[in-house]
């Protein structure tokens, strides 16, 4: 189990740990028994999605390890084709978690790649209601959050993209705080090639795996991330990050990856 608090961001309606168990294609029995070992270690962030298909494996979990449902940042998403029964899907996933709300509920991607300012409002409702704590998208370019925030007047709370050392765009990540918006990142190892000289060569000095490396280069980038595994070794080492600090120099040479 991981001792060291695991830090997190402020979001309106909570705190996000900026480290969580993401779990697209987990799927059955091993989506279970991840979600599972990941509670016993530690995490308080779980990551699933309608369309992962897996929610009720994560609510078996969620019910049986005997955590605190309040101390469990619970995500998942909306598929873009549901766009038009959005408030059906959410009680759909409720029922399939266990639980009787989301602390952050998000449009898995643009419905039919347009901001759907139609489908936002529906979020927001529902958030108003209780049924969602914060709110927010997916896959979104900042043109479309802007979309969003100009019909509405409100940005979402989360956007969660993909984000490696290989997406690095700092006006990216400035366009998203200018706006109070939480840069998500996924598929941050998948993304990366783990050889690059400026992972190893911090691995080395700080005794961690560059896989390790890279997690907290998202931490210290205030960009919660959300490794996927469904192995209890590694879903372990993804969250034993918080014991080491990369220096400015280590973390210029890993931006320079991008």
């Amino acid at each position: 189990m991981i001792n060291a608090p695991i830090p997190t961001l402020a979001l309106p309606g909570g705190q996000i740990p900026v480290v969580g168990l993401g779990t697209w294609q987990s799927e059955g029995g091993a989506a279970e028994r991840a979600v599972s070992a990941a509670l016993q270690l530690g995490y308080r962030h779980i990551d699933t999605a309608t369309g992962y298909g897996n929610e009720a494996e994560v609510g078996r979990a969620l019910a049986t390890v005997g955590v605190d449902r309040d101390d469990v940042f619970v995500t998942t998403k909306l598929p873009p084709d549901h766009a038009g029964r959005a408030r059906r899907t959410l009680t759909e996933s409720l029922a399939a978690l266990g639980t009787d709300h989301l602390d952050l509920w998000l449009i898995h991607w643009p419905p039919g790649r347009q901001a759907s300012p139609e489908t936002w409002q529906v979020f927001r409702e529902v958030r108003d209601e209780g049924l969602v704590r914060s709110i927010g998208v997916s896959n979104y370019s900042v043109a479309q959050l802007d979309e969003l925030i100009a019909a509405t007047g409100e940005a979402p709370a989360v956007n969660q993209i993909p984000y490696s050392p290989r997406d690095h765009d700092p006006d990216l990540l400035a366009a998203h705080r200018e706006r109070g918006v939480v840069v998500e990142g996924y598929s941050p190892l998948k993304r990366t090639d783990l050889g690059a000289s400026a992972l190893t060569q911090a691995a080395a000095a700080h005794g961690v795996t560059p896989a390790q490396v890279v997690l907290r280069w998202h931490v210290q980038h205030d960009v919660v991330v959300i490794p996927k595994s469904t192995t209890r070794e590694r879903i372990a080492t993804n969250l034993d990050i918080l014991g080491f600090v990369l220096t400015d120099e280590e973390m210029a040479a890993i931006d320079g990856l991008g």
